[in-house]
């Protein structure tokens, strides 16, 4: 078994910046994919940034150019670096991680969440 923690949310006002942090444990033998993804009320979850095969770097249209992600698959750690914050960013945010586990092969796991709100 994997377990995300996620670490970093809070309540911040808009132009401000928010540092989410999100560390893997567990038995794993590799990390192929890390990301966060956020879910807003009332909306389905969507992609905000993920790091694949460890160099490649994908962000959502929306947090191009204000967010930026960094990893280190290694230890299984992401980090997402979020600037000029707006009420849009508003949601909850999830670590997401593609794992490799011996004899199970990739496995998807999910942190618990970690709230981000925007409001002056």
């Amino acid at each position: 078994q994997v377990t995300l923690m996620e670490s970093g949310g809070g309540l911040v006002q808009p132009g401000g910046s928010l540092r989410l942090s999100c560390e893997a444990s567990g038995d794993f033998a590799s990390v192929y994919s890390m990301g966060w993804y956020r879910q807003s009320s009332g909306k389905q979850r969507e992609m905000v940034a993920l790091i694949t095969s460890g160099i490649s770097t994908i962000y959502a249209d929306s947090v191009k150019g204000r967010f930026i992600i960094s990893g280190d698959a290694a230890r299984g750690t992401v980090s997402l670096e979020m600037n000029s914050l707006t009420p849009d960013d508003t949601a909850v945010y999830y670590c997401r991680m593609s794992v490799g586990i011996v004899g199970l092969g990739a496995k998807i796991f999910w942190g618990q969440g970690t709230q981000v709100t925007v409001s002056s």
